[in-house]
């Protein structure tokens, strides 16, 4: 075996060991340490991609040098690299842009457990992206939904108080529901691994043997993971638990945890139970539906806002929705329309929850729209940012979210029944409704501020590291815009790979 293979187990391993050595290094000791193992995680797993890439299959690796059922593995391809490299680049630049506002938001004492978390929920999203076992999933998903509630908790305010407590029950609610279908699934199949699950779930899909034990086993998955990611209707947590943590933390959950939920269930969904086994189930119908709700009534919900972190935490539910209405189209363009916009949405997300704190920061600390005219003027930085991730949102040319829309509504016209009509007439809707709440805001960034209004412009310069990360955000989302035919080639491969 190659020692490029070890690359896998080296991203998990890395931020997992460095997050017990965090915890003793003081403030700016361990933000330093943390930036420079998010670096490195991010640079192995580019090199991770390209040397997978040339390899050209799948392979697995055996944690310790122990076959089933006694060791444990972990499984590489060329969507694991992808994934990889975009969820620790998002990371990484999410860190960089709010790492500021952590003076002013977190107990300087407390900064060090702050930077245990980012490095534990890293680790749980590496994990989740390679593991080839059911359980170790489980482990980790608990491990990222424990880091994310403390990142919504780091603020210490009551309202993010109460926030972490809707998060923490409603996640653990849909954590027992999947924790019930690996148990059912167990006991159906007597395996952990992935690859010996499908095996069994296929011999027992073909013999016609426990029909509706693996129909509910597939519902409880499905259904707990749905809930984790904050598919409509069950995304009443997310307005508070986005809308008033610090601007690092709601970058990070909303472009990266929902989305390692929704990779997982891609990866049982492929590796556990099969494709042709979920159709057979109808599940993907059920997902289907709940999606397209989403995209309209995220998109309903976020026209009714008057703060502006709150209208892009119900944007986000609205986006999860389109998501979740392409893995329901149940083929493998909607698969890959659903996995390009995991990676545009959450390299828009990040970005627009960081601008959006900088144009607070230059309106008196303000998120109502009524503050926040003119702030695009006081800072320029974060108005950009936000009207590339805006325009993104709205399906414009030469941007990531323009060639969302277009993969998901060149899907649709390969199904050839009643779901075309509806996928395409909900594109529609959601990309007028998409118009309406980002173009206003764009809009409103730019009016005359209101008279007798007075905000320091320097209270929108927060440094540095926050304008080289909107940039960063800025130049990935136009590059999955331009460059968006060799990346869709690579997830296309890398789903052929994962199955």
């Amino acid at each position: 075996m190659a020692l490029w293979q070890s690359i896998p187990f080296a991203c998990i391993l890395l931020p997992l060991g460095s997050a017990a050595m965090t915890s003793v290094l003081k403030g700016k000791f361990a933000r330093r340490w943390v930036f420079i193992v998010l670096t490195v995680v991010t640079a192995l797993s580019a090199c991770f991609t390209y040397f997978i890439w040339g390899y050209g299959e799948s392979y697995t690796y055996m944690m310790g040098h122990f076959p089933a059922p006694w060791g444990n593995e972990i499984r590489g391809g060329l969507l694991e690299g992808i994934t990889a490299l975009f969820f620790s680049l998002i990371m990484l630049l999410s860190l960089l842009g709010g790492v500021k506002k952590l003076d002013d938001h977190v107990l300087h004492d407390k900064h060090s457990l702050y930077y245990v978390m980012i490095l534990l929920l890293t680790a749980a999203l590496m994990a989740q992206v390679y593991t080839n076992d059911a359980f170790t999933a489980y482990v980790f998903v608990e491990i990222m939904t424990i880091s994310a509630c403390s990142l919504i908790d780091a603020r210490t305010k009551g309202r993010t108080l109460v926030a972490a407590t809707r998060y923490m029950i409603m996640n653990l609610l849909g954590s027992g529901l999947f924790l019930l279908g690996i148990i059912l699934l167990y006991d159906l199949t007597g395996h952990l691994l992935m690859s010996n699950m499908k095996e069994a779930v296929a011999e027992l899909h073909a013999t016609g043997e426990y029909t509706l034990p693996l129909t509910v086993v597939v519902a409880l998955i499905s259904i707990g993971l749905s809930i984790k990611s904050a598919l409509f209707p069950f995304h009443t947590w997310v307005p508070d638990a986005y809308g008033y943590t610090t601007p690092a933390s709601s970058a990070i959950l909303s472009s990266l945890v929902s989305k390692g939920y929704i990779f997982l269930l891609i990866k049982i969904m492929y590796r556990v139970i099969g494709l042709d086994v979920i159709i057979a189930t109808g599940i993907h119908n059920v997902l289907f539906i709940f999606g397209l709700v989403g995209m309209i009534m995220g998109s309903v919900s976020a026209i009714r806002q008057n703060d502006i972190r709150r209208m892009i935490a119900f944007s986000s539910v609205a986006q999860i929705g389109y998501i979740y209405m392409g893995i329901g189209m149940g083929t493998e363009a909607g698969m890959l329309a659903a996995v390009f916009h995991i990676f545009s949405h959450a390299v828009c997300k990040a970005m627009l929850f960081l601008a959006a704190g900088g144009l607070a920061d230059a309106s008196g600390n303000s998120k109502h729209f009524r503050d926040l005219r003119g702030s695009g003027f006081r800072s320029p930085i974060a108005g950009v940012a936000f009207t590339v991730g805006a325009l993104s949102m709205v399906g414009f040319p030469f941007l990531g979210g323009f060639i969302s829309k277009l993969n998901f509504g060149t899907a649709a016209m390969e199904l050839g029944d009643v779901k075309t009509m509806l996928v395409l007439v909900a594109l529609a809707i959601s990309t007028w409704l998409n118009t309406v709440y980002f173009l206003r805001t764009v809009i409103t960034l730019y009016r005359p501020a209101l008279p007798g209004s007075n905000y320091p412009v320097e209270k929108g310069r927060r440094g540095f590291c926050f304008s080289l990360s909107c940039v960063a955000f800025a130049a990935v989302n136009v590059a999955l815009g331009i460059l968006s035919q060799p990346i869709v080639s690579a997830i296309r491969m890398g789903l052929d790979m994962f199955a």
